[in-house]
């Protein structure tokens, strides 16, 4: 093994440099654990997973909601050499088995919460242990409790190098079964640093973990990069508006990352208008395009409020938007970090011009090896050097980047393109819209045409004619809605997303056609 080679024992690394500070507070108990402690009990988990055969390569799929113990077994298959594998709590027993089966794990953990759909996997384990995180069903292997009787001492050196697997984590594709990003030590490590030299993180800082840890985003915005500066991580069970804004009045958080959706409900909770914002020096959206409103909102209490761009496949951050941008380049998700490439292509592969939209490509040490077991997809995302994300963007003349949205999401409405997001931002401007979303439908005359779903302000009345009205102000003919849709919600997906693969369901289901005049959603 070469010098270049070395992978480091996270917690303990960190442990060393700064035993004393607090490395996690679990919010739900007010749990907090300084890094000399968190790292013992991590190699208490390393070692219960090693009496039960787990070793150098072997999956652990684990099941479970938001718990320290799932963070504990991401550190728990570092010091091992060993690969978690994240499972998505949100799919069905009858998803999940074909997953399951497929990785073959060496062990499965589950949460209490998640007991019964462990049950319905165990007939696809082999002879894998089965570890509860609560108390034990009849099967099961050990329960995570065991390893407070196992010694914290340090485990033998599992001689990984950057390219082994760490993590896989699933994305979330609407046809067949979702593809496993196979993330390494280097993928992880490297998005790591680029979160910490791009976005200015330092010991002082704190941010809760309100994501679903099956995302990748649970573990990479925030959670490994505070490791690995030795800040504060805030484990939270999930988003909870109410809980937030007890976060940001005493928490003490300094960051706060979240999706357009968990913004809007923010911004339409009672303590809104009372909250202190000022200790929170990064507010930054993901997951979607943020419509303009929800970013004036915050810009109105002096948060330096931004957009943000990450996927599974490159491990999770790529940009940065300086402060003194964020109102000059409103939606712009800024520069590559300092260790992303970044090409905006034609459908040929050669190079957009300035302002021209074209397919986002990306490569750097972040991104991933590939998809599990999908040499296929792995061939088609990972091109000449480069990952073809899948989604739209245009690169202005300063070198800063701006997402259109996804490429399959497109849609071209009598010879023209028409990009969602735009739409969707131009109505969130009016005040009598509290959220949109815009689907493409078919059209005989134009061939696709954008139907909205409008959840309305509560307390505001709806006039269609108004908002066609607005929008002309603001949209071209082509891009305004043919067609609107109220409903009182609009789906979404486990950490907040908006689910337009229900919403186009939803319609084909409803029998709606593009009409002029707003439809009532069975």
């Amino acid at each position: 093994m070469s010098r270049s080679d070395y992978v480091p024992d996270w917690l303990a690394a960190r442990a060393a440099l700064t035993p004393d500070r607090v490395g996690l507070v679990d919010w739900a108990t007010g749990d907090e654990t300084t890094y000399a402690a968190w790292n013992a009990r991590a190699t208490r988990t390393a070692r219960l997973l090693a009496r039960l055969g787990v070793g150098k390569g072997d999956l652990v799929s684990v099941i479970s909601g938001n718990r320290p113990e799932v963070v504990d077994l991401l550190f728990a298959c570092n010091k091992l050499g060993a690969v978690l594998h994240n499972l998505n709590w949100r799919l069905t027993p009858h998803e999940l088995r074909p997953i399951v089966a497929e990785a073959a794990p060496r062990a499965l953990v589950y949460g209490p919460d998640h007991a019964d759909r462990a049950d319905a996997l165990r007939d696809v384990l082999g002879d894998a242990p089965v570890v509860a995180l609560g108390d034990a069903r009849p099967g099961d292997a050990a329960r995570i409790a065991e390893r407070d009787a196992e010694p914290a001492d340090a485990l033998p050196d599992p001689g990984l190098v950057p390219d082994d697997p760490w993590a896989i984590f699933y994305t979330g594709g609407t046809t067949g079964l979702p593809k496993g990003a196979v993330l390494t030590h280097a993928n992880m490590a490297w998005t790591s640093v680029d979160t910490v030299t791009g976005w200015g993180l330092t010991a002082d800082d704190a941010a809760p973990v309100q994501l679903p840890l099956f995302h990748i985003g649970g573990f990479n915005i925030f959670l490994l990069p505070l490791v690995h500066v030795g800040g504060r991580v805030v484990l939270c069970r999930g988003f909870d508006a109410d809980e937030t804004f007890d976060l940001v009045a005493r928490g003490g958080i300094t960051c706060l990352m979240g999706v357009p959706t968990t913004f809007g409900m923010l911004q339409a909770h009672a303590r809104w208008a009372a909250a202190d914002f000022s200790a929170l020096r990064l507010v930054i959206s993901g997951g979607a395009p943020c419509p303009l409103p929800v970013m004036e909102r915050f810009w109105d209490r002096g948060v330096p409020f931004k957009t943000g761009y990450g996927l599974t496949e490159a491990a999770g951050n790529n940009f940065w938007l300086p402060d003194a941008d964020v109102r000059r380049k409103p939606g712009s998700v800024g520069h590559p970090l300092f260790h992303v490439g970044v090409r905006i292509a034609r459908a040929d592969g050669s190079e957009a011009a300035v302002d021209e939209v074209g397919e986002l490509l990306i490569r750097g040490p972040h991104v991933m090896a590939g998809y599990f077991r999908r040499p296929e997809a792995t061939a088609e995302a990972l091109r000449d050097g480069w990952l073809w994300t899948g989604d739209l963007a245009r690169r202005d003349a300063d070198g800063c980047v701006w997402i259109a949205g996804r490429a399959k999401e497109m849609f071209i409405s009598g010879g023209e393109n028409v990009y969602p997001a735009e739409v969707e931002s131009a109505l969130h401007a009016h005040p009598a819209v509290a959220e949109a979303a815009l689907i493409a439908v078919p059209d005989a005359r134009w061939g696709e045409v954008g139907h909205a779903f409008v959840v309305p302000e509560p307390g505001r009345d709806f006039d269609p004619d108004a908002l066609r009205a607005f929008l002309a102000d603001r949209l071209a003919g082509y891009k305004r809605p043919h067609g609107f849709t109220l409903v009182d919600a609009l789906p979404t997906t486990a950490i907040g997303k908006l689910d337009k693969t229900a919403l186009a369901t939803r319609w084909r289901a409803a029998g709606l056609s593009p009409s002029p005049t707003p439809e009532a959603l069975p």
